[in-house]
């Protein structure tokens, strides 16, 4: 059984990282439907797919701390969508950074506050030695917030993740780089 506590896994200047809360699944399914923002995700979810890709990243929370889990806007409890680390199946040695908000806050800088906070999980909680996010070519959007990342292209490849096989570019930040940048 999943829960929905909304546990807050870390904070930054604007933003609480958390655990999905019930109330967030019709605002997660709603994104998850919107045609621009899944434009480059493999297309629109329903509601139950939706549900459960929240209800996976709890219990990839509560197994092993990581998963694509609830981003608030902590000023106001605002839900805007979700960031994170989790695994893909075409690289199981790799922590993969990925996020996912809704359309309305786009532009605002959210998603590469919340990913830089998963980077320092990543790195100084989980120990990675890199960290990689993958997109399709044209999702100029992710590729601009994995520079603002200091990730670097490392490869392009032709990925299959559960049968959903795509073109993908693939970029990577090392612990060093990762280090050299936040100054730790």
């Amino acid at each position: 059984m999943t829960g929905w506590g909304g546990e807050v896994v870390t904070a930054t200047d604007r933003l609480t990282l958390r655990t999905f809360r019930e109330d967030d699944l019709p605002l997660y399914a709603a994104l998850n439907a919107d045609p621009e923002v899944v434009e480059h995700l493999g297309g629109a979810l329903s509601r139950a797919g939706s549900d459960e890709i929240a209800a996976y990243a709890n219990h990839l929370w509560a197994r092993r701390g990581i998963g694509l889990l609830a981003v608030e806007r902590t000023e106001d409890g605002t839900f805007l969508g979700m960031c994170g680390v989790h695994v893909l199946a075409s690289y199981p040695d790799d922590l993969e950074a990925g996020w996912r908000l809704a359309r309305e806050h786009w532009g605002h800088g959210y998603a590469t506050e919340a990913a830089s906070a998963w980077l320092r999980i990543a790195f100084e909680d989980k120990g990675a030695s890199r960290v990689i996010s993958v997109t399709d070519p044209p999702n100029r959007r992710s590729i601009a917030v994995m520079e603002r990342l200091g990730m670097t292209l490392d490869h392009e490849a032709d990925i299959d993740e559960h049968g959903d096989r795509f073109h993908a570019v693939v970029h990577s930040i090392s612990r060093e780089r990762w280090i050299e940048r936040s100054g730790r």
